[in-house]
């Protein structure tokens, strides 16, 4: 069993910052993509940012130089620090990981339970 757990969701005022976590743990090989989406009331779930195993990051144009994406491979942990925070912002964001599971080798895209941003005006 795999399973990503986020922390860190809250409310923050517009300009204002939060970090959010995703610790991934269970019978984990490798973790190739992970990622942060986001689902606003009404409108469809969105990549916000991801990164590869190497480093190499990928934003929406949206946050690009408003949100940063980083991971820690020893502690199988995926960070978003995001600044100057809009209303437009607000929306439930969850961490996505491709994991390859130890045992069986199994590469399975596993999903998050998510964590919600409200962002005030």
């Amino acid at each position: 069993q795999v399973q990503l757990v986020e922390s860190g969701g809250g409310l923050v005022q517009a300009g204002g910052s939060l970090r959010l976590s995703c610790a991934a743990s269970g019978n984990i090989d490798i973790i190739n993509t992970m990622g942060w989406y986001r689902q606003a009331p009404g409108k469809q779930r969105e990549l916000v940012a991801s990164i590869i195993s190497g480093g190499s990051t990928n934003y929406a144009g949206s946050v690009k130089g408003r949100f940063t994406i980083s991971r820690d491979n020893a502690k199988n942990t995926v960070y978003l620090q995001m600044n100057s925070l809009k209303p437009e912002d607000t929306a439930v964001y969850y961490c996505n990981a491709i994991i390859q599971t130890s045992g069986p080798q199994y590469v399975l895209d596993y999903w998050g339970k998510g964590t919600l941003v409200t962002v005030s005006s």
